[in-house]
C-alpha cells in the first residue's frame, strides 16, 4: 500500500502554529500559551497549595501499552550499505526516544550528510523518525517518510511523555565505556531543542513540580550486583539484574534539575513525614506532534505509507541515503536480536489543568498533562528489569487502578486537599 499526503498551504500552517527552530515565530505568538495551572506559585519556603487530583475510576479514559527498544548496546547510529543506497540507523533508544530525538537525529542527518545528498528518504514516523526528518530539512534537504503510520498511531505517542534521557537506553557492559560521550552528546543538544519550545502555543514542551512522598527517608537506590546471580546479559538473551543497566544522569546535573527535599514548612503533604519536589520537562502530545507534522509539511515534506518487509527494500527506494528509525520493529526487519522489548503501560485521565503537578507514592506515579493526567504503576523492587522480555501489548487495567488507590491514599491523608 502506498499513497502521498499532499504537503499543507504554508499560509495556513503558520495561521495555525508557531513553527520550530528555522521557521520563524510569530510576533507576539508567546503570549498566546495558556497560563501554567496555579500548581505550586509559592514563595521561596511557603508551601504551595496545590489543587487535588480526582483519581477516581471514573476519570480514567484511556489505557496504553508499548514496547520500547531496549538495545543492548545503545542506539544503533551506524551506517551500512544496502544495495546503492546509504541507510544510517538510528532506533534502539529504549525509553529514552523522546528524551533523545533531537540530539539523536543531529547525529544521524550529520552521517547522512557526509555524501551531499539532495534528498533523503526517513523509514519509520515515532517521535525519532519525525524528528531526523525534520533535522534533516533545515539542512536544506528534501525528504520523504515513508511509514505505515503517522506519529499519532505509532508507539512513540504510547509513552508517558516525560524527559528522561537514560531510561532502559543501554546496558553497562555491551555499550562500553565509549557510549557515555555519545549519550551526552543527545541529551544536552535534545535540551537544548526543547527548551526552544517552552511558551509555544500549547505548551508542546512545559516544566511543572513533581512531588515524591513517603514516611521513611527517600533515598535513590543504587543496585549492586548480587553475588547469587552469575549469569549477565548474552546477545539474543536478556539482562539478568538491575546492576547490568547503564546510567549517565550524572553527566548533566548542572543544566537538569535535580530533586530537592522539602522542610515540614514547605511539605504540601504534611501527613508524609518526608517529601521532594522535582521541576521536571514533559511533553504533550496532541500539541508537540502538530508542531512537528506542521513543520514537516511547511518545508515540503512527503508521507508515503508502506510497509517494509526487508532491508532490501530500503535500497530500492528511489532516495539512496535513508535513515532507518523504526523503532522496535527494528528488531524483526534488521534481524536486530540485540533489541529486547521493555513493556510499560499507562492509563489516562481527564486532563485537570488546574492540578499542574506530578506526584509519586510507593509503587504509583502521576503526571498533570495538557493532554492528560499520566497513571503509572512501576514495582520499586523490580527496577529497571520491570517489563524486560515481556512482548505482550494488551493493556491491562488492574495495575492501573492499583495506582490510582494508591494516589488516592496520599490526599486522604491530608483532608484540606481531599477530591
Amino acid at each position: 500500500m502506498a499513497g502521498n499526503l499532499a504537503a499543507i498551504d504554508r499560509r495556513q500552517v503558520l495561521r495555525n502554529s508557531a513553527l520550530l527552530g528555522g521557521l520563524a515565530v510569530l510576533p507576539g505568538a508567546a503570549a498566546l500559551a495558556a497560563a501554567p495551572g496555579p500548581a505550586a506559585a509559592a514563595a521561596a519556603g511557603a508551601r504551595p497549595h496545590l489543587a487535588p487530583l480526582r483519581v477516581s475510576p471514573d476519570q480514567l479514559i484511556d489505557l496504553k501499552c508499548c514496547l520500547r527498544p531496549l538495545r543492548a548496546a545503545g542506539p544503533n547510529l551506524s551506517a551500512q550499505q544496502v544495495g546503492d543506497a546509504l541507510v544510517i540507523h538510528n532506533y534502539g533508544h529504549g525509553g529514552s526516544g523522546w528524551s533523545l530525538s533531537w540530539g539523536s537525529a543531529e547525529i544521524a542527518v550529520g552521517k547522512a550528510m557526509t555524501v551531499l545528498p539532495s534528498r533523503i528518504a526517513v523509514v519509520g514516523c515515532g517521535i525519532i523518525g519525525l524528528t531526523s526528518a525534520i533535522v534533516a530539512q533545515r539542512a536544506g534537504l528534501a525528504v520523504t517518510i515513508y511509514a505505515r503510520e503517522m506519529i499519532q498511531r505509532t508507539r512513540s505517542f504510547r509513552a508517558s511523555g516525560s524527559f528522561t534521557p537514560d531510561s532502559r537506553i543501554a546496558l553497562r557492559e555491551p555499550a562500553g565505556a565509549a557510549f557515555g560521550d555519545t549519550w551526552e552528546q543527545m541529551a544536552r543538544l535534545s535540551w537544548k531543542a526543547f527548551r526552544t519550545m517552552l511558551g509555544l502555543p500549547g505548551n508542546p514542551v512545559e516544566f511543572s513540580d513533581s512531588y515524591a512522598v513517603s514516611n521513611e527517608p527517600i533515598v535513590r537506590r543504587v543496585w549492586t550486583p548480587d553475588p547469587a546471580i552469575t549469569e549477565a546479559w548474552k546477545p539474543g538473551g536478556l539482562p539478568k539484574q538491575n546492576s547490568e543497566f547503564a546510567h549517565y544522569n550524572e553527566r548533566i546535573k548542572d543544566i537538569v534539575p535535580q530533586a530537592v527535599p522539602l522542610s515540614a514548612e514547605e511539605n504540601p503533604f504534611p501527613a508524609f513525614a518526608y517529601a521532594q519536589r522535582t521541576s521536571s520537562m514533559h511533553f504533550n502530545f496532541a500539541d508537540y506532534a502538530h508542531l512537528l507534522l506542521s513543520e514537516f509539511f511547511a518545508r515540503g515534506g512527503r508521507f508515503v505509507a508502506r510497509d517494509f518487509h526487508a532491508p532490501a527494500e530500503l535500497g530500492r527506494l528511489p532516495e539512496k541515503v535513508v535513515i532507518h528509525a523504526t523503532g522496535y520493529a527494528a528488531r524483526d526487519l534488521w534481524d536486530d536480536r540485540t533489541v529486547m522489548p521493555v513493556r510499560g503501560q499507562t492509563g489516562w485521565l481527564v486532563p485537570q489543568v488546574e492540578a499542574n503537578y506530578g506526584l509519586r507514592y510507593k509503587n504509583a506515579s502521576v503526571l498533570s498533562k495538557s493532554d492528560g493526567v499520566v497513571v503509572m504503576n512501576n514495582p520499586t523492587e523490580e527496577g529497571e528489569m520491570f517489563g524486560v522480555g515481556d512482548s505482550l501489548e494488551l493493556p491491562d487495567r488492574a495495575p492501573i487502578e492499583e495506582a490510582m488507590a494508591l494516589i488516592a491514599e496520599v490526599f486522604r491523608a491530608r483532608p484540606e486537599i481531599r477530591p
